[in-house]
Protein backbone atom coordinates (compact mmCIF):
# COMPACT_ATOMS: atom_id res chain seq x y z
CA UNK A 1 0.00 0.00 0.00
CA UNK A 2 1.21 3.50 -0.85
CA UNK A 3 -0.24 6.62 0.75
CA UNK A 4 -0.16 10.12 -0.71
CA UNK A 5 -1.47 13.63 0.00
CA UNK A 6 -3.00 15.55 -2.89
CA UNK A 7 -5.35 18.43 -3.61
CA UNK A 8 -8.67 16.82 -4.51
CA UNK A 9 -11.49 19.20 -5.44
CA UNK A 10 -9.43 21.96 -3.82
CA UNK A 11 -9.10 20.16 -0.47
CA UNK A 12 -6.01 18.51 1.06
CA UNK A 13 -6.87 14.82 0.92
CA UNK A 14 -5.09 11.64 1.95
CA UNK A 15 -5.36 8.94 -0.72
CA UNK A 16 -3.94 5.51 -1.40
CA UNK A 17 -2.72 4.26 -4.73
CA UNK A 18 -4.58 1.56 -6.61
CA UNK A 19 -2.74 0.95 -9.88
CA UNK A 20 -2.85 4.18 -11.85
CA UNK A 21 -5.60 5.68 -9.64
CA UNK A 22 -5.48 7.56 -6.34
CA UNK A 23 -8.50 6.80 -4.15
CA UNK A 24 -9.70 8.75 -1.11
CA UNK A 25 -11.45 7.25 1.92
CA UNK A 26 -14.83 8.39 0.59
CA UNK A 27 -14.26 6.66 -2.74
CA UNK A 28 -13.41 9.63 -4.92
CA UNK A 29 -10.64 8.86 -7.37
CA UNK A 30 -8.26 10.62 -9.75
CA UNK A 31 -5.56 9.35 -12.06
CA UNK A 32 -1.99 9.55 -10.80
CA UNK A 33 -0.95 11.69 -13.77
CA UNK A 34 -3.67 14.29 -13.13
CA UNK A 35 -3.22 14.67 -9.38
CA UNK A 36 -1.74 17.80 -7.79
CA UNK A 37 0.64 16.32 -5.25
CA UNK A 38 1.57 17.67 -1.85
CA UNK A 39 4.40 16.46 0.34
CA UNK A 40 3.12 13.13 1.68
CA UNK A 41 3.76 14.11 5.32
CA UNK A 42 3.97 17.28 7.41
CA UNK A 43 7.15 16.97 9.48
CA UNK A 44 8.14 19.03 12.48
CA UNK A 45 11.76 18.50 11.45
CA UNK A 46 13.82 17.26 8.52
CA UNK A 47 17.18 15.77 9.52
CA UNK A 48 19.78 14.64 7.00
CA UNK A 49 22.92 12.54 7.34
CA UNK A 50 26.17 13.62 5.68
CA UNK A 51 28.26 10.95 3.95
CA UNK A 52 26.78 7.43 4.07
CA UNK A 53 27.12 5.74 0.63
CA UNK A 54 30.39 3.97 -0.21
CA UNK A 55 30.52 5.39 -3.76
CA UNK A 56 30.23 8.96 -2.45
CA UNK A 57 33.00 8.38 0.06
CA UNK A 58 35.24 6.93 -2.67
CA UNK A 59 34.41 9.84 -4.97
CA UNK A 60 35.76 12.29 -2.41
CA UNK A 61 38.75 10.10 -1.57
CA UNK A 62 38.01 10.37 2.12
CA UNK A 63 36.87 8.09 4.93
CA UNK A 64 33.77 7.96 7.08
CA UNK A 65 33.86 9.10 10.70
CA UNK A 66 33.27 6.52 13.41
CA UNK A 67 29.63 7.61 13.68
CA UNK A 68 27.26 9.50 11.37
CA UNK A 69 27.00 13.29 11.41
CA UNK A 70 23.90 15.29 10.51
CA UNK A 71 22.47 18.64 9.48
CA UNK A 72 18.98 20.13 9.64
CA UNK A 73 16.74 21.34 6.81
CA UNK A 74 13.95 23.71 7.92
CA UNK A 75 10.41 22.58 7.19
CA UNK A 76 9.95 25.69 5.03
CA UNK A 77 12.22 23.94 2.48
CA UNK A 78 9.63 21.16 2.05
CA UNK A 79 8.49 20.50 -1.52
CA UNK A 80 6.51 17.80 -3.32
CA UNK A 81 6.43 15.57 -6.38
CA UNK A 82 5.88 17.81 -9.39
CA UNK A 83 6.85 20.98 -7.54
CA UNK A 84 9.31 23.48 -9.00
CA UNK A 85 12.72 23.71 -7.34
CA UNK A 86 13.92 27.31 -7.29
CA UNK A 87 17.50 28.32 -8.00
CA UNK A 88 17.69 31.98 -6.91
CA UNK A 89 18.64 34.42 -9.64
CA UNK A 90 22.38 35.05 -9.56
CA UNK A 91 23.21 31.59 -8.19
CA UNK A 92 24.99 28.87 -10.22
CA UNK A 93 25.57 25.80 -8.10
CA UNK A 94 22.32 24.02 -7.29
CA UNK A 95 23.12 20.31 -6.92
CA UNK A 96 20.76 17.32 -6.88
CA UNK A 97 21.24 14.52 -4.32
CA UNK A 98 18.89 11.57 -4.83
CA UNK A 99 18.03 10.01 -1.48
CA UNK A 100 15.62 7.82 0.48
CA UNK A 101 13.62 9.36 3.32
CA UNK A 102 12.49 7.61 6.48
CA UNK A 103 9.11 8.77 7.81
CA UNK A 104 8.50 8.43 11.54
CA UNK A 105 5.17 6.92 12.60
CA UNK A 106 5.32 6.87 16.41
CA UNK A 107 6.91 9.14 19.00
CA UNK A 108 10.44 7.87 19.31
CA UNK A 109 13.06 8.50 22.02
CA UNK A 110 15.97 6.46 23.33
CA UNK A 111 15.39 3.22 21.43
CA UNK A 112 17.67 0.44 20.26
CA UNK A 113 18.41 0.05 16.52
CA UNK A 114 16.76 -3.39 16.65
CA UNK A 115 13.49 -1.74 17.72
CA UNK A 116 13.55 1.24 15.31
CA UNK A 117 11.39 -0.46 12.68
CA UNK A 118 8.42 -0.32 15.07
CA UNK A 119 8.60 3.50 15.02
CA UNK A 120 8.80 3.95 11.23
CA UNK A 121 5.62 4.70 9.28
CA UNK A 122 7.28 4.05 5.94
CA UNK A 123 9.68 5.34 3.34
CA UNK A 124 9.59 7.79 0.46
CA UNK A 125 11.85 9.28 -2.21
CA UNK A 126 13.72 12.53 -1.59
CA UNK A 127 16.08 14.93 -3.31
CA UNK A 128 18.38 16.75 -0.89
CA UNK A 129 19.22 19.75 -3.08
CA UNK A 130 22.18 21.91 -2.11
CA UNK A 131 22.71 25.55 -3.06
CA UNK A 132 26.49 25.57 -2.87
CA UNK A 133 26.77 29.26 -3.75
CA UNK A 134 26.39 29.81 0.01
CA UNK A 135 28.90 27.21 1.09
CA UNK A 136 31.60 29.74 1.93
CA UNK A 137 29.45 31.28 4.65
CA UNK A 138 27.22 28.39 5.74
CA UNK A 139 29.51 25.35 5.52
CA UNK A 140 29.26 24.79 9.27
CA UNK A 141 25.48 24.83 9.49
CA UNK A 142 24.49 24.14 5.86
CA UNK A 143 21.47 26.34 6.60
CA UNK A 144 21.10 28.19 3.29
CA UNK A 145 23.03 25.55 1.33
CA UNK A 146 20.48 22.84 2.17
CA UNK A 147 17.62 24.78 3.74
CA UNK A 148 16.59 27.40 1.20
CA UNK A 149 12.97 27.33 0.06
CA UNK A 150 11.89 24.39 -2.16
CA UNK A 151 15.12 22.40 -1.64
CA UNK A 152 13.52 19.42 0.14
CA UNK A 153 11.13 17.68 -2.26
CA UNK A 154 9.84 14.32 -1.02
CA UNK A 155 7.25 11.92 -2.42
CA UNK A 156 5.21 11.07 -4.27
CA UNK A 157 3.94 8.75 -1.52
CA UNK A 158 4.84 6.83 1.64
CA UNK A 159 5.27 3.07 1.38
CA UNK A 160 4.98 1.12 4.65
CA UNK A 161 6.75 -2.21 5.24
CA UNK A 162 9.36 -1.57 2.55
CA UNK A 163 12.50 -3.67 2.86
CA UNK A 164 15.38 -1.26 2.36
CA UNK A 165 18.01 -3.92 1.70
CA UNK A 166 19.53 -4.23 -1.78
CA UNK A 167 17.40 -1.53 -3.42
CA UNK A 168 18.54 0.45 -6.44
CA UNK A 169 18.48 4.26 -6.34
CA UNK A 170 19.00 6.35 -9.46
CA UNK A 171 18.87 10.04 -10.32
CA UNK A 172 18.12 11.16 -13.86
CA UNK A 173 18.46 14.64 -15.36
CA UNK A 174 16.49 15.11 -18.58
CA UNK A 175 16.17 11.31 -18.84
CA UNK A 176 19.95 10.73 -18.51
CA UNK A 177 21.12 8.64 -15.54
CA UNK A 178 23.53 10.69 -13.42
CA UNK A 179 23.50 8.74 -10.14
CA UNK A 180 23.19 4.98 -9.84
CA UNK A 181 23.61 3.33 -6.45
CA UNK A 182 22.28 0.67 -4.11
CA UNK A 183 21.22 0.80 -0.49
CA UNK A 184 23.73 -1.93 0.30
CA UNK A 185 26.36 0.81 -0.09
CA UNK A 186 25.08 2.50 3.06
CA UNK A 187 27.41 2.38 6.05
CA UNK A 188 24.56 3.08 8.46
CA UNK A 189 21.12 1.71 7.62
CA UNK A 190 17.71 3.29 8.25
CA UNK A 191 17.17 1.72 11.65
CA UNK A 192 20.59 2.75 12.91
CA UNK A 193 20.04 6.38 11.85
CA UNK A 194 16.65 6.59 13.56
CA UNK A 195 18.02 5.14 16.80
CA UNK A 196 21.07 7.40 16.70
CA UNK A 197 19.09 10.63 16.32
CA UNK A 198 16.48 9.53 18.88
CA UNK A 199 19.10 9.23 21.62
CA UNK A 200 18.85 12.98 22.26
CA UNK A 201 16.12 14.29 19.90
CA UNK A 202 12.53 13.15 20.21
CA UNK A 203 11.12 12.16 16.83
CA UNK A 204 7.37 12.51 16.33
CA UNK A 205 4.97 11.21 13.67
CA UNK A 206 5.68 12.76 10.28
CA UNK A 207 9.31 13.64 10.97
CA UNK A 208 11.68 12.89 8.10
CA UNK A 209 15.24 11.55 8.06
CA UNK A 210 17.23 11.76 4.82
CA UNK A 211 19.70 8.90 4.56
CA UNK A 212 22.47 9.99 2.18
CA UNK A 213 23.22 10.02 -1.54
CA UNK A 214 25.43 7.99 -3.90
CA UNK A 215 28.28 9.49 -5.93
CA UNK A 216 28.00 12.12 -8.64
CA UNK A 217 25.97 14.99 -7.21
CA UNK A 218 26.35 17.81 -9.75
CA UNK A 219 24.74 21.19 -10.54
CA UNK A 220 21.57 21.48 -12.60
CA UNK A 221 20.20 24.36 -14.65
CA UNK A 222 16.80 26.06 -14.96
CA UNK A 223 14.63 24.01 -17.31
CA UNK A 224 16.17 20.69 -16.26
CA UNK A 225 13.82 17.94 -15.10
CA UNK A 226 15.27 15.86 -12.27
CA UNK A 227 13.91 12.46 -11.31
CA UNK A 228 14.90 10.26 -8.38
CA UNK A 229 13.86 6.66 -8.84
CA UNK A 230 13.97 4.15 -5.97
CA UNK A 231 13.13 0.50 -6.41
CA UNK A 232 9.82 -0.16 -4.70
CA UNK A 233 9.15 3.49 -3.80
CA UNK A 234 8.53 5.11 -7.18
CA UNK A 235 9.76 8.25 -8.91
CA UNK A 236 10.04 11.80 -7.55
CA UNK A 237 10.06 14.37 -10.35
CA UNK A 238 10.83 18.10 -10.14
CA UNK A 239 11.70 20.89 -12.54
CA UNK A 240 14.38 23.49 -11.91
CA UNK A 241 13.34 27.14 -12.31
CA UNK A 242 15.01 30.50 -11.78
CA UNK A 243 13.77 32.58 -8.89
CA UNK A 244 12.01 35.82 -9.87
CA UNK A 245 14.51 38.01 -8.01
CA UNK A 246 18.19 37.79 -7.10
CA UNK A 247 19.29 37.34 -3.51
CA UNK A 248 19.13 40.77 -1.84
CA UNK A 249 22.47 42.55 -2.00
CA UNK A 250 21.82 45.06 0.79
CA UNK A 251 22.08 42.53 3.61
CA UNK A 252 24.11 39.44 4.48
CA UNK A 253 26.73 37.37 2.69
CA UNK A 254 26.37 37.06 -1.07
CA UNK A 255 26.67 34.01 -3.33
CA UNK A 256 30.31 33.22 -4.11
CA UNK A 257 32.28 31.14 -6.59
CA UNK A 258 35.39 30.27 -4.61
CA UNK A 259 37.59 27.21 -5.06
CA UNK A 260 35.70 25.56 -2.20
CA UNK A 261 32.30 26.25 -3.79
CA UNK A 262 33.32 25.00 -7.22
CA UNK A 263 35.17 21.97 -5.88
CA UNK A 264 32.28 20.80 -3.73
CA UNK A 265 29.62 21.42 -6.37
CA UNK A 266 31.57 19.73 -9.14
CA UNK A 267 32.65 16.68 -7.19
CA UNK A 268 36.01 17.77 -5.82
CA UNK A 269 37.49 17.02 -2.43
CA UNK A 270 37.81 20.47 -0.85
CA UNK A 271 35.69 19.84 2.23
CA UNK A 272 37.53 16.60 3.02
CA UNK A 273 41.12 17.78 2.72
CA UNK A 274 43.08 16.89 5.81
CA UNK A 275 40.94 13.86 6.70
CA UNK A 276 42.09 11.45 4.03
CA UNK A 277 42.77 7.84 4.98
CA UNK A 278 46.35 7.16 6.08
CA UNK A 279 48.70 5.84 3.38
CA UNK A 280 48.90 2.07 3.22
Amino acid sequence: MEYRRILLDGVVTEVHRMGDRLVSRDGRAISVSEAAHLAPVQPTKIIAVHLNYRSRVEEFGTRLPDAPTYFHKPVSALNAHGGDVVRPAGCKFLNYEGEIAVVIGRTCRNIAPADAGHYIAGYTVANDYGLHDFRDTDAGSMLRVKGSDTLAPIGPGVVPDWDFHGKRIRTLVNDEVVQDGNTDEMRWDMHYLVADIARTITLVPGDVLLTGTPANSRPVEPGDVVEVEVEGLGVLRNRIVTGPEPVRADVGAQPTESEEVRSTALGGDWEFRGIRPPAR
